[in-house]
Parts: C-alpha cells; sequence; structure tokens
C-alpha cells in the first residue's frame, strides 16, 4: 500500500493562537472560537462548544483564521481527535490545542483523510506519538509525518462519499432532535416560567390576567391554586448503581448496558453512545433502571462544569439498547413518584444545571467532587402546577420523546454501519463501484 505523509498533500499545517481576551457575543455573531473539545467523534465540529472572540481581536490572528475543509487535530491533551471545518463554522479560529492541515483538493481529498484518521487503531497510533513535554502533545513536525494510504483521488472520493452520506445523514437527524428539543425548552418556559399556561379559554393565563398568588419559599408569585413542594417529595431515592464485572463470573451473571457519567450526553443525543456490556448479580435485578427513572451524575464534574448531569429513561429509550439498563456508581438512579412530573421534573432540574446551582451543593471525596444529593432535594422548593396542565404537558412531551428516540435509535444503527463500513472500505475489503 503506497504510504504517503500529510506534509506532501497539504499547502498549510499550522495550529491556533489563544487570544489574550474573550468577546462578550454569542455564536453567529463576530468570529467563533473552535477549542479542542470542539472536536468530537463525527466530522462535523461541536457548534455548542464553540465560543466567541471580537473580530478585533481575530484581525491579530491571520494565522489562525480557518478556512471550509481545514482538517483539525487535536494537539495537546487527548490526542487523535478530528474533525473537518464546514461553511456552517465560520468565520472562526482555533486555539493552540487544535493543529490545521489545509490539503491541496487536487492531492487528496479531505474528507477522504478525515475518515482514515478517524478509525481507532489509528487514532490509538497517534494518542501514543508526543513530543518531549509534560502533557502528551503533537507539534507540527509530528502531525505533518502523520502517514496515510494514498489511494487513487478518485477512489478517495468514493469512500468519502459513502461514508459522509451516513455522516449527513446523522448529521440531518440531530439537527432534527435540537429543534424538537428547542420546541419542549420553549414550551416548558412558557407554561411553567412564565406561566402564560393555556387558561379555561384557551387563553395564555398570566397574560390574560389570570390570579397569582405569592410563594415565601420560592419568593416569586405563581398561579393561584398551584401547590409548593420539596424536591424531594416528587422523587424516590432508594436504588443505587452498579458496575458488576466485564465477563461473567460467578454469580455476575446478569448481562446489562451500563450508564456512566460520560454516556449521558450520548443518552440525551448530545455524542454517539457507547456505553459498556456488564455482568450483575443476579440479586441485584432490582437495580435495572425502567421508564420514568431519571440518572443524575453524582460524582465527576471539574472546576467548569459542575456534577448533576441528568438523562431519564422512557420506554422508547429501552427498545434502543439489546440489554436491561443500569448506571454506574458514580451516578444515582432516581424514580418519579407522579410519573406525569417526570418532563416537570427534568426541565426543572436541567435549568438549575444550566445556571450553576449545583456548584453549591458539592464535596470533595479523593480529589473528586461529589453532588450533595440528598442535602439539595431536602433544602430546594419547586412549584406543584396544577394537575390538567401538568397532564397537558405530559402528553405534549410523550409525543416529543417518542420522535427524539425513533431519530436516536436510526442514529445508533447508521453509525454501527459507518463504523462497520469504514476499515473494510479502508483496506478495500468492500469496494465501491
Amino acid at each position: 500500500m503506497n504510504k504517503c505523509k500529510l506534509v506532501n498533500v497539504s499547502d498549510l499545517i499550522t495550529k491556533g493562537t489563544t487570544p489574550s481576551t474573550m468577546g462578550s457575543g454569542f455564536l453567529g455573531v463576530g468570529i467563533n472560537f473552535i477549542r479542542a473539545e470542539s472536536l468530537i467523534n463525527s466530522k462535523y465540529l461541536d457548534k455548542k462548544s464553540f465560543e466567541h472572540i471580537d473580530q478585533s481581536t481575530d484581525d491579530k490572528l491571520q494565522r489562525s483564521r480557518l478556512k471550509s475543509g481545514d482538517l483539525l487535530f487535536s494537539i495537546a491533551g487527548y490526542l487523535g481527535k478530528v474533525g473537518v471545518v464546514s461553511d456552517s463554522d465560520l468565520p472562526a479560529n482555533t486555539n493552540q490545542a487544535v493543529g490545521i492541515v489545509r490539503i491541496n483538493p487536487k492531492k487528496a481529498n479531505v474528507d477522504y483523510l478525515y475518515y482514515f484518521f478517524s478509525q481507532k487503531y489509528i487514532q490509538k497510533r497517534i494518542s501514543q506519538l508526543s513530543s518531549q513535554s509534560v502533557q502528551a502533545n503533537l507539534n507540527l513536525e509530528l502531525l505533518g509525518a502523520l502517514e496515510f494510504d494514498n489511494k487513487d483521488i478518485n477512489k478517495q472520493k468514493k469512500i468519502s462519499a459513502v461514508l459522509s452520506a451516513l455522516d449527513s445523514k446523522i448529521d440531518l437527524n440531530n439537527r432534527i432532535n435540537a429543534e424538537l428539543e428547542a420546541m419542549a425548552k420553549t414550551l416548558y418556559d412558557y407554561w411553567f416560567v412564565q406561566f402564560d399556561f393555556p387558561d379555561q379559554n384557551g387563553q395564555p393565563y398570566k397574560t390574560s390576567g389570570g390570579k397569582m398568588v405569592w410563594s415565601e419559599e420560592l419568593k416569586q408569585d405563581i398561579p393561584e391554586g398551584w401547590g409548593i413542594a420539596k424536591m424531594s417529595e416528587w422523587i424516590n431515592l432508594d436504588k443505587s448503581g452498579d458496575w458488576g464485572k466485564d465477563q461473567q463470573e460467578g454469580n455476575y451473571t446478569k448481562k446489562v448496558t451500563c450508564i456512566r457519567g460520560a454516556d449521558i450526553n450520548g443518552l440525551n443525543g448530545l455524542d454517539e453512545l457507547k456505553p459498556p456490556t456488564r455482568y450483575i448479580l443476579e440479586k441485584n435485578t432490582l437495580k435495572i433502571l425502567k421508564s420514568h427513572d431519571i440518572i443524575i451524575e453524582i460524582s465527576g464534574g471539574s472546576p467548569t462544569q459542575s456534577t448533576g448531569r441528568l438523562a431519564f429513561i422512557t420506554n422508547a429509550t429501552i427498545k434502543r439498547f439489546e440489554n436491561p439498563l443500569i448506571c454506574s456508581n458514580f451516578c444515582k438512579p432516581i424514580s418519579i413518584i407522579n410519573k406525569k412530573l417526570l418532563y416537570n421534573f427534568v426541565y426543572y432540574w436541567t435549568s438549575l444545571y444550566d445556571n450553576g446551582i449545583f456548584f453549591g451543593y458539592e464535596g470533595k471525596t479523593s480529589g473528586i467532587k461529589n453532588l450533595l444529593l440528598d442535602s439539595f432535594v431536602n433544602s430546594y422548593f419547586t412549584v406543584v402546577p396544577d394537575e390538567k396542565i401538568v397532564n397537558q404537558f405530559y402528553d405534549i412531551m410523550e409525543n416529543i420523546q417518542k420522535k427524539k428516540q425513533t431519530v436516536l435509535a436510526e442514529n445508533q444503527k447508521l453509525a454501527e454501519l459507518r463504523d462497520w463500513l469504514l476499515p473494510m472500505l479502508m483496506n478495500e475489503q468492500v469496494k465501491v463501484k
């Protein structure tokens, strides 16, 4: 097989520059700032992780201004992550942890190179390369020396076209789900934050003059007839996580799929989901998750990310997996007492997480942050909506979730097909006519 180095097919190999100050804008205004965290298990970059820099700052960073089709590598910290810049990412710059390879289109196909370097054995090989430094990193010389199988460029285009078609469908599905989720969050905010749920005449309650009463616990007005409760009154905390064994051993015979903190984003459809298969004791089958259970990450986080990330289980979620589901010991499974309050709990909890509330309810054990879950749920109050409105909201959310889970199940199949085809196309066990 003809091997070729990246430097021989590139017009530019450089790395990003970290600006002295970040902007105060948001995605779509000014210049997008792409970090290594934006390189995920996809050809497409994670736009939610983009930061922002002002135009005046970007003018000083001409060397790292990105172009559509640039091949990006994580070159500091976790080595091997790779992605491709698209038109929708621009205008953009990147930081020093990201290497920029601008491919000459007459010499190689950038999508083919992305798929070649995204192969697991290649990523493992890259992760073993490192210049002499305390932190694993890949200097530009090593980056340019990375080798790939240099097939005829027309063959490269055919291979990448097959794989790109699968990734494009996955990306489209992700955008559909993002729109569905945006609709759900907007409805929750409209009904349960602004209190403009439909009144008996179908009009927005608060805007139409619906009566509001003061809640001393929440320090705000709430609709007349609505209640107040501690969050602990909504849930049961009687389940626990389990890690089991990685293979059958003694009485560890019950085969399960284990959801870790690292899988929460994937379970929520924000990343690819590849939880491990484990074996637990038959007597611990009570730990198996059921529809309407919630998984909360209680250990982990970072200085900038609190514990408390959440995912929830529905019947449609369970159908996506071959094995029953459990969660690891770093997560806490909880059950909703009133099943119809599932989505109210989920969106309220998520709003608290997004606003950094859980940073104030964390302790440390052996350097690991732990969420003080019992303390939080027994001290934090929330509004208890009218039963009729809860039921209406639940029915709408159930319909949205069924659509989302159908899309996520399809994405799993597409990703499995892509990952199965990738090595066989590369080594020509499968050929594209």
